[in-house]
């Protein structure tokens, strides 16, 4: 018979490999999303266009918290992370105008 502490121990080393594998997705994918919010900054800068889209924003928000619930994710956070994206959009543009 396994040792339930063995097992314990086995199963919280599986959880935390994947956890960390995910943590790794996450940076990358957050670096390579932030990239291109950086370009989206110069682009609209370059071409006087306003830092911020209301009505993609609300689009976005709306978007995000329909897969926020099919992910079975807090749609508050969803719609909190990507209000951050938004801020991080306008931050650069605004950095690029100047």
């Amino acid at each position: 018979m396994t040792n339930p502490v063995t097992q314990a121990a086995v199963l919280l080393k599986e959880h935390r490999e994947s956890i960390d594998r995910l943590d790794a997705i996450l940076v990358y994918t957050l670096g390579e999303r932030f990239k291109h919010t950086q370009a989206v900054g110069k682009l609209k800068a370059a071409h006087d266009l306003p830092p911020s889209d209301p009505s993609r924003e609300a689009a976005q928000i709306a978007r995000l918290e329909d897969l926020a619930k099919e992910a079975d994710l807090d749609p508050d956070f969803a719609k909190a992370f990507l209000n951050f994206i938004i801020q991080e959009v306008i931050r650069h543009h605004k950095k690029h105008q100047n």
